[in-house]
């Protein structure tokens, strides 16, 4: 069945986003009307003042782009049915609708309490909620989406479509971020790398060799996007507070213990931060004073104050033992961060211990994006008429050169406890690094 599109919504990157009448109503449901209320990048705003877009407008370019993907496979012959563009649409509106507040950061407090993931939430939000019955009603399979949306289905070239190095998901919040953001890293020619989309004989999703240089350009850009805006030192700053006050307050404000998912509904960047602001700390409890200060000082902007800093790409990816293809081993650069991160958590730790105001960041990025399993990449399908041939990035000198893992480790601490920290860690780093 060929799309019918009901409406059109003006968006700043990809300027007119048609919907269908299964999408309006999907978009129109409270359910996903929340994720308004979820920035893209929790505290990307307190150094980029217009980085205040939430994943209610990426989850929408997202779903443009996963139709013109779709249009384009099935141009090409790669599935006959046409109503798996439909399918692809509504996997990539709603790959987001499962984020908590402040995303990734709730994520890990959420990994750490339940052993739960956005994913898993979207998962069951697709499935057990009014979104299924939605579904349902226009002839959809709710399964089928969810499968979609994360990386599940029976054909993994679909699943690459929506999450991966040649995701709409990335195609979309490159320029969406770096668009709010202010900066010009984000710039993605997605329009020549989804036209160029192909599927190879073992359907792994590739593309025409044409559009290899608009693919590198891609993955430079989200390496300079993640070192200039994602892990920009004053960013991180604002998401150590809020993190730290939303793990030290979760078991006295139950943020990750709700009983339902309506409960899980009601929580949203800001309602969350007004919990933490306004809990009533304890006078046994001086800590949870702490947490309470940690939230209003990120509301008001008093951030914590870098002092340490370790910022490196360390080639991550195992190497096959000559002798033993089984055995792996770490390069030189990775065994000296997980050397420095060990002596930094033993300091920080202590110090902790003693009520000390002093945190530790460590951030492990891939530079390039996991596949949809969340396996490691390391090549691109290059698939023409004549031939299709795997292109490892090590033939590939600009990616080759990024391919790895952004390692990043910093120390925060208040501006009372700048000097006396510095001096500490410099001590520490004349004995041990």
């Amino acid at each position: 069945m060929v799309l019918k599109y009901v409406g059109e919504i003006t968006d700043p990157i990809h300027k007119n986003i048609k919907f269908t009448h299964v999408e309006k109503e999907i978009i129109d449901t409270d359910i996903f009307q929340r994720l308004r209320r979820i920035r893209q990048l929790a505290g990307a705003h307190l150094v980029y003042p217009g980085a205040l877009h939430s994943r209610f407008e990426h989850s929408l370019g997202s779903m443009f782009l996963a139709g013109m993907a779709g249009q384009t496979l099935f141009d090409k012959g790669y599935f006959t049915d046409i109503d798996l563009i439909q399918q692809l649409r509504l996997a990539a509106l709603l790959h987001d609708v499962g984020h908590g507040p402040y995303s990734h950061l709730f994520e890990e407090i959420l990994k750490d309490s339940k052993n739960s993931s956005h994913e898993n939430l979207g998962e069951r939000i697709i499935l057990e909620t009014k979104i299924s019955d939605i579904v349902k009603q226009n002839g959809y399979n709710p399964v089928t989406i969810s499968s979609l949306s994360f990386g599940k289905h029976k054909l993994g070239f679909l699943n690459e479509v929506i999450s991966g190095g040649l995701s709409v998901d990335l195609m979309d919040y490159l320029p969406r971020d770096s668009y709010f953001s202010g900066t010009e890293y984000g710039k993605v020619d997605y329009f020549r790398i989804i036209n160029s989309l192909e599927v190879s004989s073992s359907k792994v999703l590739g593309i025409n060799k044409s559009a290899l240089y608009s693919y590198e350009s891609m993955l430079i850009s989200r390496y300079q996007m993640f070192k200039s805006v994602y892990f920009h030192k004053t960013v991180r700053s604002g998401e150590v507070m809020i993190l730290h006050s939303m793990k030290h307050l979760n078991q006295s404000l139950h943020l990750t213990d709700f009983d339902s998912l309506e409960d899980f509904f009601n929580l949203h960047d800001e309602k969350v931060l007004e919990l933490l602001c306004n809990f009533r700390s304890s006078k046994s409890r001086p800590m949870d004073s702490f947490a309470v200060k940690l939230a209003r000082d990120y509301k008001n902007r008093n951030l914590l104050k870098c002092i340490y800093e370790y910022f490196s790409l360390s080639n991550q990816r195992y190497e096959n033992d000559r002798e033993n293809k089984q055995s792996r081993r770490l390069n030189s650069r990775t065994v000296d961060f997980e050397k420095q991160i060990a002596i930094m958590k033993n300091i920080i730790g202590r110090n902790q211990e003693f009520g000390e105001p002093v945190f530790l960041d460590i951030s492990r990025a891939p530079s390039i994006p996991l596949a949809p399993k969340k396996e490691e990449v390391t090549s691109i399908m290059i698939i023409s008429e004549q031939a299709e041939y795997e292109k490892s990035f090590d033939q590939l000198p600009l990616i080759n050169v990024i391919t790895g893992y952004l390692d990043m480790m910093r120390v925060y601490t208040t501006t009372e406890k700048r000097k006396f920290f510095e001096s500490m860690l410099k001590d520490a780093e004349n004995q041990n690094f």
